[in-house]
This record gives structure tokens, sequence and C-alpha cells, in this order.
């Protein structure tokens, strides 16, 4: 995570062993552990809108709603940055969604 007095080391999870992955995070220390999906799903393991809490999302191929977060106890106010995916990320294409698929999820947004 690029925040404004260091880069932050934090966790990006997908969809699969979530909640282990949140137990492990929290022993080892990372204060962040971040996602991209489903935002009504992952609310009951304590993920949020990540935008809420002042974090950018990586990309604005990711809907605001989809770019979750939950703060771990090593978390500092001061961490509060954009997020930065690894360049193998960016290489193989895995960050956010690409139109059309994007378009219909924000139109869903809207009329919500």
């Amino acid at each position: 995570m690029d925040a404004p007095l260091r880069l932050v080391d934090a966790l990006a999870v997908c969809p699969l062993a979530v909640a282990h992955a949140l137990r492990e995070a929290e022993v080892a220390g990372y204060p962040l552990v971040f996602r991209e999906g489903d935002w009504s799903y992952y609310s009951r393991l304590g993920f949020g809108r990540a935008d809420a809490l002042g974090f950018r999302a990586p990309s604005l191929r990711i809907p605001p709603p989809a770019f979750q977060v939950t703060v771990l106890r090593q978390h500092e106010q001061w961490m509060i940055a954009a997020f930065v995916y690894p360049d193998v990320f960016w290489r193989l294409d895995c960050v956010g969604l690409r139109d059309p698929e994007l378009e219909e999820v924000m139109a869903r947004i809207e009329a919500a």
C-alpha cells in the first residue's frame, strides 16, 4: 500500500478461504486485508467499502463497492492510502473488470 509515510505490506485475498486468511493475517501482524468482489457477501467477515475508510482502489475498473478492506489490530491511522497490486496482477490483467462486465455492474450499482 502506498501510504504517505512509507509503503506498507498488506494482503489481498481471493474468494476462497477468506476466513482462514484473515486469521493468518492477524497472527502474521498484517494491518489490513483487501479484496475485490461481491460487496454484500463478505461483510459478514468484517469487510467494508475501502473508499469509505479513505483507501483508493488500484484501478478505475474496480467499482467502489467492490473494493473492500478489513482493518486488523496492527493498523495505524496514517496507513490510509492507495492499494497497489504487485506487477504480476497487471501483467496477467487480473485487476478489476473489463467492459462489458464493468459497464453492467456499474449500471446495477447506479440503479440500486
